[in-house]
């Protein structure tokens, strides 16, 4: 546990489901699960049975088998991550979605306003729970990126594509996925989608470097500082990034 900005950052490991008793959390807390999607046949039958129609008909419309199941499993983890928050069976529990399509809980399923936010990448998921403040989370599997350097010209800051440029080689890989994951996590924060253009925004990328927004375009001079970063490692090769928004 440490302390970043004004919150109490709480990384909580291991399997979501292996949890036992309901977790708490205080108003100025940000809870962090991180978990695999790769699960026995079994424990994912048991997750299908907690999820709704609505949610039954996306995992049908994957191609894949494996994308399919990797589904099941976020989805039925979520559930029973946030069922344990409030209290209720997972299968009760009911979403609404902004225009965006950012999840939220039903108002009256949720009396201490928890919000959260859920990322997958490759195997691992991510999921970050708050109370009364917008959070975003995103977690990247750290893989080589065809032209990566031409991808970075074309979503990322000019002020972000100079720090990457001087990032030393065997380290630009690492670098990359630390900018996009903290410009997805601040995105998701918002709720308005790629409606947000990702070069209107800077974020640190050196490896070593403290996780922070540096500034934002086209918006309140000080929208920078309303926001606070963290960045992770959940497993080996993975990298992981929250955005909150200040209390």
């Amino acid at each position: 546990m440490g302390k970043q900005g004004d919150g109490t950052w709480m990384k909580q490991m291991g399997m979501i489901g292996a949890q036992r008793g309901a977790p708490t959390i205080a108003a100025g807390e940000i809870h962090l699960w991180f978990d695999a999607m790769e699960a026995p046949t079994a424990q994912i039958l048991t997750l299908r049975q907690t999820l709704p129609a609505d949610e039954l008909a996306r995992a049908k419309r994957f191609h894949f088998e494996r994308d399919r199941r990797r589904f099941i499993v976020a989805r039925g983890l979520l559930r029973q991550l946030l069922g344990s928050y409030l209290a209720l069976p997972p299968p009760e529990l009911r979403f609404t979605y902004s225009d965006h399509g950012k999840p939220a809980l039903l108002a009256a399923q949720n009396p201490h306003g928890l919000q959260f936010n859920l990322s997958h990448s490759g195997e691992m998921m991510c999921v970050g729970v708050t109370r009364g403040r917008a959070i975003g989370v995103d977690i990247e599997q750290v893989r080589p990126i065809d032209d990566m350097m031409g991808i970075a010209a074309s979503f990322f800051s000019p002020r972000e594509n100079e720090m990457l440029a001087a990032v030393p080689a065997d380290q630009r890989e690492l670098a990359f996925f630390y900018c996009w994951t903290r410009k997805e996590a601040y995105i998701k924060a918002q709720g308005q989608g790629l409606s947000i253009p990702l070069d209107s925004f800077d974020v640190t990328l050196v490896p070593g470097e403290e996780a922070r927004l540096l500034a934002v375009r086209n918006t309140q001079p000080d929208e920078a500082a309303r926001w606070t970063m963290q960045a992770f490692a959940p497993v080996t090769g993975y990298v992981a990034a929250a955005v909150v928004k200040q209390m």
